[in-house]
């Protein structure tokens, strides 16, 4: 009997999971430093654990976000791995060379900001570049240039992207100093007069019939000897 042939197609393709987008991370950006000549996997790293509460897509996104900008893995490399096509889109629009004009930050965040997912693994990005350790240490390296003027900005341009209650997942994670900066973002944006502010009464509530109790309901059972 002659051994059975296999097509490509009955081959099972391995499954491109969550873990291995972060091992992925991990070794792709391994010989790298940031601006303080710290490793920058540990960034990465961070930014795709402060997504944990998402689905699996802005998951590997995160932990992927800067594959693009920062090593040769082409977009079709990653689709080739088993990336998804939504993964890979948000990728590539968090990609900062990839954008109309890699020079103008701001503009970056806005179109950013114009894809829900896109705008959440930003916010995570941006959480951890501005961590207070690593804010004081840039200061404290060029104490001419402010630092973190533009992820300051950034903030409420992708925050309007997302619900807040998203906003406070990601920041609990990976910057919880952050959590009043949104509060008091979130106050200053309130402009309700609560000294003025009335209330209109309280509808009355309709009546509700009283129900006579069934006399059995009363009665103990005559064979346990205990109430219905």
């Amino acid at each position: 009997m002659s051994a059975p042939e296999f097509t490509e197609a009955q081959i099972p393709q391995a499954r491109f999971t969550v873990e291995t987008a972060r091992v992925l991370a991990e070794v792709a950006h391994n010989r790298q430093k940031d601006k303080l000549k710290r490793p920058y996997r540990d960034h990465v790293i961070a930014v795709g654990d402060a997504l944990a509460d998402f689905d699996d897509d802005i998951r590997i996104a995160g932990y992927l976000h800067d594959i693009a900008e920062d090593t040769p893995i082409t977009r079709q490399a990653l689709l080739d791995m088993g990336v998804s096509e939504r993964a890979a889109d948000i990728i590539e629009r968090v990609t900062n060379r990839l954008h109309d004009n890699p020079d103008d930050y701001q503009a970056g965040m806005h179109f950013i900001a114009e894809d829900h997912d896109a705008a959440l693994v930003k916010i995570a990005d941006n959480a951890h570049n501005s961590l207070p350790e690593r804010v004081r240490a840039l200061a404290a390296k060029w104490p001419d240039k402010p630092p973190v003027t533009k992820y300051r900005d950034a903030r409420p341009v992708l925050y309007a992207a997302v619900d807040v209650e998203e906003v406070r997942k990601i920041l609990a994670r990976i910057n919880p100093w952050l959590l009043k900066e949104l509060d008091d973002r979130l106050d200053d944006e309130d402009d309700t007069d609560y000294e003025n502010l009335s209330y209109e009464e309280a509808p009355v509530a309709e009546s509700v019939p009283v129900v006579e109790p069934v006399d059995t309901l009363e009665k103990a059972d005559a064979t346990t000897g205990e109430e219905k």
